[in-house]
């Protein structure tokens, strides 16, 4: 049975994309041309790729033999095959095709405590397993810490492990009596590194700040080498880790501040990190991680659980730290109470996914997809709860696991039809300026400006109704003089799905002046910021000295689109009094 909502009919969606593309379908047919209408379907998917945001749907292969599964990878060695990973301590392994080659490719059943959060939680492949036949498994070892264990398959049967040869690479001791927040993913990055998350310890607000504490492996981001040393160590430190120089912080550290980040990824097209970290009391979050930001870098819990203040005291300034990409509150409707992180789709199948991080509520069943660019939020409501992990084929095609034993493909069919061509703002003196462009404006019921400020979550500002034109501009002024604050916009559809955009957050400077001089954005937009108490005039004239626009006496914010206008450079005059500013602007 597929799980998810359809909005065109794949015939439909066909033959749209190869109108906007301008392609004679037919024409195509009659010169049989098999190959170049392939070739053209997925260029059409790949432009309009980025219009709107895809409708995941999980589809079964596999819905019988499986028990308390917790992550699905593959070896990437040509083979094509898929491993399952149960809790329960075994691994089994399948074809492409989703037939099983070998219900036992590894039983666990010495020095390992499974039950709640514990178990065997992750296994991954050496990048060069074809040829050593190398794959490590994380569990949780009988005295509560994790071990991370290496084997290798049986020689002559690439299909069964030999338990023989398992070797412990490394081991972190728990010293607290908690069962919980035990990490649980290992992936190997583009750099040839072995990474792995490890949770805070357990119970609850993280009460040993280990998280926050160089002197402990727990509540990190954690990158080594493997090798294959006859002897131990058998892990090296790589020299750029980023802390290798201070004596205060273990070598392996390679990010501090996660509370459990039961399930991350890498991008295998930018090797940015996603890492979605399980919230405490109120919030979930998404975290990423670009290259550049490898040196230091903090994600907060507990001073902040997502991007709101939690325990605040010995914490440094919010600079120090990286707040969340996205996050969603504990609830229900649009929310959820555990999430599970997955992968950004760079697969072939489904061109109107690609680019896009997807992730799950465990709980709740919500669905959403970020675009990885521009972090654009779309939400699917209860479309499949108990989602343990994402895996990634060899061909960037995804799949998803659930406790209770069902493997799912990952696909799309179709995008909700709204594009967001802009989503920009201005912090003004007593004011900030929000406003944004809708393309293909259809199926909408309402906007809902949501705001935040001071680490409290996102309330509603202002309830905006649409247009539903082919292009449709809004703007919103919210009166106050917060100094950070945060904006997303939710979009309402009329049959009950909701999108978010990206959070855009306004700096105010507190000496700024009462007049906020005229900013042109990239995009064509004119920007006018006026003083409440102030009357403005304000003219534009053409190159050649040609009035285009004038206002008098105006005494509330203004924002003119210049699209309308041929590209050239343009005079703007502002009068406020006695006072006079002009200012060029090119478009």
């Amino acid at each position: 049975m597929i799980l998810g909502v359809m909005l065109l009919s794949s015939c439909s969606v066909l033959f749209h994309f190869l109108y906007y593309c301008g392609i004679d379908f037919v024409a195509l047919l009659k010169k049989k041309m098999k190959r170049k209408i392939l070739l053209l379907i997925f260029c059409c998917f790949s432009i309009l790729s980025g219009k709107g945001q895809p409708l995941v749907m999980f589809t079964p292969v596999i819905s019988s033999g499986l028990n308390n599964s917790v992550d699905v990878v593959v070896p990437k060695d040509g083979t094509n095959r898929i491993f399952i990973v149960q809790q329960n301590g075994i691994i089994k392994v399948f074809d492409a095709n989703y037939n099983v080659l070998n219900n036992n490719f590894l039983t666990v059943s010495t020095d390992i405590t499974t039950g709640g959060e514990r178990g065997l939680l992750s296994m991954v492949f050496h990048p060069d397993f074809a040829a050593n036949r190398f794959f490590y498994i994380y569990y949780t070892n009988a005295a509560g810490g994790v071990n991370i264990d290496r084997f290798t398959t049986t020689s002559g049967n690439p299909n069964l492990a030999d338990a023989s040869s398992r070797t412990n690479i490394i081991t972190i001791n728990k010293t607290v009596p908690y069962a919980n927040h035990n990490g649980g993913k290992l992936n190997f990055g583009p750099d040839g590194y072995l990474y792995f998350g490890l949770g805070d310890a357990g119970s609850g607000s993280d009460p040993h700040n280990f998280a926050q504490r160089g002197d402990s492996l727990w509540g990190k981001m954690v990158r080594i080498q493997v090798s294959d040393l006859p002897t131990p160590p058998y892990y090296t430190i790589p020299s750029n880790n980023p802390y290798i120089t201070d004596p205060l912080i273990m070598d392996e550290i390679f990010c501090f501040g996660l509370r459990n980040p039961w399930r991350w990824s890498f991008d295998r097209l930018t090797g940015n990190m996603w890492m979605a970290d399980v919230g405490q009391g109120d919030w979930e979050e998404v975290n990423q991680l670009t290259p550049p930001q490898t040196n230091g870098a903090n994600f907060g819990w507990h001073c902040y659980e997502g991007s709101h203040s939690y325990i605040p005291w010995g914490c440094l300034p919010a600079s120090n730290y990286i707040f969340p990409i996205f996050e969603y509150p504990h609830s229900l409707p649009n929310g959820g109470f555990s999430i599970t992180g997955g992968y950004v789709y760079r697969g072939a199948n489904y061109p109107v996914l690609y680019g896009y991080y997807i992730c799950a509520d465990y709980i709740s069943g919500n669905v959403w997809t970020i675009h990885a660019t521009t972090n654009a939020v779309s939400i699917q409501n209860n479309l499949l709860n108990s989602i343990t992990g994402f895996g990634e084929k060899e061909n960037g095609e995804l799949l998803a696991v659930t406790q209770n034993g069902v493997l799912y493909t990952v696909s799309s069919t179709a995008v909700l039809p709204v594009t967001i061509t802009q989503w920009n703002g201005f912090a003004g003196s007593d004011y900030d300026m929000l406003y944004w462009r809708i393309e293909n404006e259809s199926g909408i019921q309402s906007y809902t400006v949501e705001m935040a400020t001071a680490g409290l979550p996102f309330q509603t500002a202002a309830s905006i109704y649409p247009k539903n034109m082919p292009s449709s501009f809004y703007s919103h002024a919210q009166y106050g003089n917060q100094t950070d604050v945060r904006y997303r916009l939710k979009i309402n559809y009329q049959n009950g799905q909701v999108m978010y955009t990206s959070i855009l957050k306004l700096q105010r400077k507190l000496d700024r002046q009462k007049l906020v001089f005229p900013v042109l954005e990239k995009s064509g937009l004119f920007v006018l910021a006026v003083p409440a108490d102030k009357q403005v005039r304000w003219t534009i004239f053409s190159s050649t000295g040609q009035l285009l626009l004038q206002k008098k006496n105006y005494t509330t914010n203004e924002i003119i689109d210049l699209h309308k206008f041929p590209k050239g450079v343009y005079w703007i005059k502002v009068q406020i009094k006695e006072q006079v500013y002009t200012e060029r602007i090119l478009l």
